[in-house]
């Protein structure tokens, strides 16, 4: 007893391994040596295992054996061992405290909390127990109670600084960002090696609006703990918040090297991805995900997000009710629903779900962001005005507070004052420059230059063979915000005719040829499955209709390819007043889609690249696979150029297509709203009460 008092503890081992030599049944000797072997770190099990057998009547050699079986994860028996402790001796504050961790480690956190106050009400000064009752309200979702039992904690034990640290989290979890900040310091000051709270106050200012601060303050965590998996996940959300996503993607992937099973960083990764356009593999990163943690609110949100832009709104909707079954106040889930509702045309239910998450996170930007949205804003809306820039005045990271920007931007907009709406679409599209992908227009230029060479008018003479004579497909191609949505809603409002949406399929299927060519694959059958591969998407798309609308813009670059593997699919290619388009586009939220649209030159450069390209396929391709329809003339000559579209696609007139606003359907686009109001001319020459401000799209209107 004197060597361990003297804490000799390797001594008093080989004293007891001795003694044991002579009494081999001796519990108090096992019991020693499992004491003696616990303080050096070593494995003490059977030592306990053997004195608990030994002893079975004396409370402190189970609490031993419990605290073993802990150490070894065999959380059952340790609970088991601590209960029998608690029997023979049930005043032991160390030992109802050691059994909470044993069943917050077994997932039942009820339980651990009414052991965390047993301790308490027998040792009141009992700092520990005071701090892992914390730990586990916050497991329980009850962060101000968490905060709660953690200051009592420090005010037992001041110098204590996982305290310090679990209070940060607490207050985190309360969006007491600074407050958060300041807790972590406090930690650090004690312990300036602690990985986690370095990791933990990088969170605190990422949230505060400050990655480059909280990138060094990760990199710090690795400094200290370079095997620390949840700081390398940390770091890859912050350097997503960049726009480094080749840095973060190697982040997140590190992460899940040294943690396969950390779920967290799945879903970093699959954030990751989703920007980078890499459906299938973000998917499946959510998915890896939540298979390990079912019930990850915040991955079953993101993977509701990736399906809602895949089409696929059911499915949408059911990863969000599991979100909202997980964690029944998770805002974003009801953000999230919202938009699903007013991609249905439910505006408004969608504005109460909307006016929820805001009640439920009232510094939701996505929430504030929602509403305005659903319709045309008024003076009467104020007071949302008001609430939506306080909340973006506080330093919110970027990304979220782009997302406000244009929202104030609009309603500005609506109300006709129009300096401040384009101070906020400005400051919106600032802000999305410091963590978008950049646009290179020497690039964009190149590519095409490419295309205009490969699809060239020899290319155009080549005879091919009819491939298939399907005349299903109906492309309706343009720029973005030029009427795509408005044409494909009055076609839609057809009963022969099925509104895909913005299918993603040719930009890859471009991608694949170039491939197969390079591997001495014969064009011609590359482009037949191709073709064929597309025509199945659009069973699985719609089965029935005799035409299936795919009005993803962006498919003017494709259309060579289109037409070779589908001769017979017909292209509506709407055109708008330039100017027009381009400021409806710089006043839209694209969330990173397209890099041109945060600045006004790069939007005017992108804007003559595609005029080039559509002169170039007006004189490739056939007269009869293409149809012009200028948006202007849509709106002043509705019927006649619903005619004339219908005639195209070669299906009969349907007085429907007139009331395209009472068509019931999904649409995802920023038109949305706009599509489910009758015809107007509101949006024609719009840019002339921007006149003062867009100087660098002026140009366009001389190459109109």
């Amino acid at each position: 007893m004197s060597l361990f008092q003297a804490g000799r503890y390797a001594e008093a081992e080989a004293k007891v391994r001795n003694a044991l030599g002579g009494q081999p049944d001796s519990g108090m000797l096992w019991k020693a040596l499992s004491v003696a072997l616990t303080l050096q770190g070593a494995d003490a099990l059977h030592p306990a295992q053997r004195a608990a057998a030994l002893l079975p009547d004396d409370a402190e050699a189970h609490a031993n054996l419990g605290n073993a079986l802990l150490r070894s994860a065999r959380l059952e028996d340790a609970v088991a061992a601590y209960l029998r402790a608690l029997e023979l001796s049930p005043r032991l504050p160390e030992v109802c405290n050691n059994l909470a961790n044993a069943l917050r480690g077994l997932g039942r956190p009820d339980e651990a909390v009414a052991r965390y106050r047993q301790a308490i009400e027998e040792k009141p000064d009992f700092a520990e127990a005071h701090s892992n009752l914390g730990n586990a309200l916050r497991g329980l979702g009850r962060p101000a109670e968490a905060a709660a039992s953690y200051q009592r904690a420090l005010g037992i034990k001041p110098h204590y600084p996982e305290a310090w640290n679990n209070l940060g989290n607490a207050l985190l979890d309360l969006k007491q960002f600074g407050e958060a900040a300041a807790s972590y310091r406090s930690a650090l000051q004690l312990k300036p090696d602690f990985a986690e709270a370095h990791s933990n106050l990088g969170n605190a200012l990422r949230a505060l609006g400050q990655p480059e601060q909280a990138l060094a303050c990760y990199r710090r965590a690795l400094a200290v703990q370079p095997e620390f998996a949840g700081a390398h996940s940390n770091l890859g959300d912050t350097l997503r918040d960049l726009g480094k996503l080749a840095d973060a993607a190697a982040s997140c992937g590190r992460a899940i090297e040294l943690a396969p099973n950390l779920a967290g960083a799945h879903n970093s990764l699959g954030n990751v991805l989703l920007d980078s356009g890499k459906l299938d593999e973000a998917e499946a990163s959510y998915r890896r995900a939540l298979a390990l943690e079912p019930r990850f609110a915040e991955a079953c949100v993101n993977l509701g997000l990736l399906l809602r832009q895949r089409g696929s709104a059911a499915a949408a909707e059911a990863s969000c009710r599991a979100a909202l079954q997980a964690q029944p106040d998770a805002a974003p889930a009801f953000v999230l629903l919202a938009e699903l509702r007013a991609d249905a045309g439910e505006f408004a239910a969608a504005e109460t779900l909307f006016k929820r998450a805001a009640a439920l996170d009232a510094d939701s930007p996505e929430a504030w962001a929602g509403m305005a949205h659903l319709r045309k804003m008024t003076l009467s809306d104020a007071a949302w005005a008001d609430a939506a820039q306080r909340v973006a005045e506080r330093r919110l990271p970027a990304r979220q507070e782009t997302y406000l920007r244009f929202a104030i931007g609009k309603y500005f907009d609506d109300v006709k004052n129009y300096p401040q709406a384009f101070a906020n679409f400005r400051r919106a599209h600032e802000l999305a420059q410091s963590y978008g992908v950049k646009y290179d227009r020497r690039l964009q230029t190149l590519a095409a230059d490419r295309l205009i060479e490969s699809y060239d008018a020899a290319w155009a003479r080549t005879i091919r063979p009819q491939i298939t004579d399907s005349a299903r497909a109906v492309f309706i191609v343009g720029m973005p915000r030029s009427g795509t949505t408005l044409a494909e809603q009055i076609l839609a409002s057809h009963p022969a005719v099925f509104g895909g949406g913005e299918l993603l399929y040719w930009d890859n299927a471009t991608l694949e040829l170039r491939a197969a060519t390079s591997h001495g694959e014969a064009r011609r059958d590359i482009v037949a499955r191709l073709g064929s591969e597309y025509l199945e998407l659009l069973k699985t798309t719609d089965a029935k209709a005799e035409r299936v609308v795919d009005k993803m813009p962006a498919n003017f670059w494709c259309l060579g390819l289109i037409h070779e593997a589908l001769p017979n699919a017909r292209i509506i290619h709407m055109r708008r007043d330039p100017v027009d388009t381009c400021l409806s586009i710089y006043f839209q939220h694209f969330k990173n889609a397209l890099p041109y649209a945060d600045d006004l030159a790069d939007l005017a450069h992108f804007y003559g690249e595609y005029q080039r390209i559509m002169r170039h396929w007006r004189a490739v391709l056939p007269t009869a696979a293409m149809l012009e329809v200028p948006y202007e003339s849509l709106v002043a000559e509705q019927e006649a150029w619903s005619r004339k579209m219908l005639r195209f696609i070669d299906v009969s007139w349907d007085p429907r297509c007139l009331d395209f606003h009472r068509t019931s359907r999904s649409v995802m686009t920023a038109s949305k709203w706009q599509v489910r109001q009758k015809m107007n001319r509101s949006s024609i020459r719009r840019w002339k009460n921007y006149e003062p401000f867009i100087g660098p799209l002026l140009p366009l209107l001389a190459q109109q």
